[in-house]
């Protein structure tokens, strides 16, 4: 399976793939979750298309990107559904599928439900000073963290973004010592402690399997 290219995932998302009767409109920050685990389960009847992933650096345009998603493409499916979390929008995105009539992933952000949202909130309380990083946010430090905040221009300023964290949690999606030592290198760059955690899909498995 080729797999889809991070950086168009992250400024440009990924168009519909497939024929299938379902469509799932989700970040594209889990496009190559997704796609593997409609590989891996014969969903043939899911199609994908993503939004950019770099909209979670400005989470107020995510609700009106989402809705214009379901607006272009309810005509052509079945059943629509949102496979982002909240996400930072502050119950917006539970709002619009109020509206609309779709069904969303539950959680409050991918870190969440790639854990498991129980897991996650059975300790959210202890790690309120930890940085957590996916594999594609792995891929993608440099995008999503490091050039935002301008460190690449002004490395003092880590200080100031991360002096209260404490560690670096990698939640692994996959076994990839590639992805580990970039994580580990991450941790690094920001003066954290690190820590992998192996998760898995998490629940986006269990609730696209409900999709079938």
């Amino acid at each position: 399976m080729q797999q889809p290219d991070d950086i168009a995932l992250t400024n440009e998302g990924l168009p519909p793939q497939g024929r299938g009767r379902v469509l799932l409109i989700a970040c594209g920050a889990l496009a190559r979750e997704i796609l593997a685990l409609k590989a891996l389960n014969g969903w043939d009847h899911i199609d994908l298309t993503c939004l950019p992933a770099i909209l979670h650096n400005h989470p107020e345009k995510i609700p009106a990107a989402a809705r214009a998603a379901i607006e272009k493409n309810r005509a052509d499916y079945d059943r629509l559904f949102l496979v982002y979390a909240d996400c930072g929008t502050g119950g917006a995105l539970q709002t619009l599928c109020a509206e609309t009539g779709i069904d969303m992933i539950p959680g409050p952000h991918c870190y969440s439900y790639f854990e498991g949202n129980a897991a996650f909130a059975a300790h959210a309380d202890e790690e309120i000073t930890a940085f957590y990083l996916t594999d594609f946010l792995t891929r993608q430090f440099d995008a999503f963290v490091w050039q935002p905040l301008g460190l690449d221009r002004h490395p003092d300023l880590r200080e100031m973004y991360f002096g209260n964290y404490t560690k670096l949690v990698y939640l692994a999606q996959t076994d990839d010592p590639g992805l580990s030592a970039r994580a580990e290198t991450c941790a690094d760059r920001l003066g954290l402690a690190y820590e992998r955690r192996f998760t898995g899909y998490g629940d986006l498995a269990t609730e696209l399997a409900r999709l079938s």
